[in-house]
């Protein structure tokens, strides 16, 4: 499987591209801002988009959805209760100073436990991980060892609680019950910053100590 990082917009925040690499067929995950960007990624790589996900509802996260699912037609896919948020993005860009475009309204809501499966090599689990918003999830892949994890959880740090929808003690229980359940070797992709794993953030990770 094919993976590309790009992070994009005045707030940096991480998109990821995965393709696979028999089909030509791709997810990406968390478009948020920069959809030329992404879309020239695309078409160098040959990609196809066939699933849009967002991680949560974010502007940040979601600002490109529009463009992308103009572009490529793809199903806009979100966990159900973050759905709603998808409607307000150009508030919410708008308290920070910045502007958004409204997304399009989900075409699959997601739950715990489903799979979005593109491709011949993509199969993604969703983990619903709430804490910092209320329909958070991160998507776990099994080959290769990944797990794309939005703001839930950060090198050396976690989510912001402080946000509408947003429990520190839920993140944490999140974090605990779902992501460091995984194995060690797990690679973390999170929302902002750099890659680590499950195993050095469930023994290093100063917020996360039992």
């Amino acid at each position: 499987m094919l993976i590309r990082t790009l992070t994009l917009g005045p707030i940096q925040a991480n998109c990821f591209i995965l393709g696979c690499e028999q089909t030509r067929e791709a997810v990406v995950i968390d478009p948020g801002d920069e959809g030329d960007r992404i879309l020239m990624t695309l078409a160098n790589d040959k990609l196809t988009v066939k699933a849009i996900v967002n991680t949560h509802g974010h502007f940040d996260h979601v600002g490109a959805n529009s463009e992308m699912k103009n572009a490529t037609g793809a199903p806009l896919m979100i966990h159900t209760k973050d759905a709603p948020m998808l409607g307000q993005l150009s508030q919410h860009a708008a308290a920070w100073g910045l502007k958004a475009e409204d997304s399009p309204a989900a075409d699959r809501e997601l739950a715990d436990g489903d799979e979005i499966a593109v491709g011949q090599e993509i199969r993604l689990k969703v983990l619903h991980t709430p804490g910092h918003t209320l329909g958070g999830i991160s998507l776990y892949s099994e080959t290769p060892a990944a797990v794309f994890v939005g703001d839930t959880l950060f090198a050396g740090s976690i989510g912001r609680t402080d946000f509408p929808g947003g429990d520190y003690n839920t993140l944490i229980a999140s974090i605990h019950s779902k992501l460091f359940t995984l194995p060690d070797e797990v690679t973390v992709y999170p929302g902002h910053m750099h890659e680590t794993t499950i195993g050095q953030e469930r023994s290093t990770n100063p917020f996360c100590r039992m």
